[in-house]
């Protein structure tokens, strides 16, 4: 089977329901960062919160102050919103396309870590890159999930759609594929999360089930320029041709 690994984003969708589903791994093994960051938020330190959320007014941080084990929940490929996931437009799937998505796609959290995006979580909010008072988000993860994500795929080909910045919360030890994207020659960065969120459409409309599978994919506006193997990584770079 296909698994594949992606982003969060920093945009989120309010509202939701109370129904929890566990999440991906041992709920207890995600206990001090998640109290540590109710914490803070619920904490009436306005400083601590807009720097824990990257914001300037604490006018705006008013969405992300709730407790998040008291709160509405949803899974969290509908509570993601940003430019992967505009492209994704997971609402508008079928409903085979969207539970190859809950089932088959983990996205990295810098909250909660490694979820299914099947799973449900909190509104909440931490900028890329900022601690969780002295917990830095990457490093708490991979020291907890590493070996349990190894066990997880190791029956499983991995397609990782992931922003670079993610490989230090979880680098597969087994062979993976990436993708790189070129318009004119030159490597998209911004627009890479545009095209992520089209490769994951794509591979949940066609039901892809192994890098196979997915080599053979026509993609729209995509054409397979070349394909590098170093180690255990398959880099596919792909040309966007409009």
């Amino acid at each position: 089977m296909l698994k594949i690994l992606f982003s969060p984003s920093e945009g989120k969708r309010g509202g939701g329901v109370k129904t929890k589903t566990p999440l991906l791994g041992a709920d207890s093994a995600r206990d001090e960062i998640l109290n540590t960051y109710n914490k803070i938020v619920n904490s009436q330190d306005e400083d601590s919160i807009k720097k824990l959320f990257g914001m300037k007014k604490f006018s705006d941080c008013a969405p992300y102050i709730v407790d998040i084990f008291h709160s509405e929940l949803m899974c969290a490929i509908e509570r993601y919103r940003g430019v992967a996931y505009d492209y994704l437009d997971y609402d508008a799937l079928n409903d085979d396309a969207q539970k190859y998505i809950k089932k088959n796609t983990l996205i990295f959290s810098n909250l909660y870590g490694p979820i299914y995006a099947g799973d449900t979580i909190a509104n909440y909010k931490v900028k890329q890159g900022n601690n969780i008072g002295d917990i830095a988000p990457d490093k708490f993860y991979k020291e907890r999930f590493s070996y349990q994500l190894d066990l997880l795929l190791s029956q499983d080909e991995i397609l990782d759609l992931r922003a670079g910045y993610y490989d230090k919360f979880y680098k597969p030890t087994k062979p993976y594929t990436t993708l790189k994207f070129l318009k004119g020659g030159k490597v998209v960065s911004h627009w890479a999360k545009a095209y992520r969120g089209l490769v994951l459409k794509a591979v949940a409309q066609n039901n892809i089930q192994s890098i196979e599978e997915f080599i053979s994919l026509e993609i729209k506006n995509l054409t397979v320029h070349e394909i590098q193997t170093v180690k255990n990584k398959t880099e596919i770079v792909y040309n966007i041709l409009k």
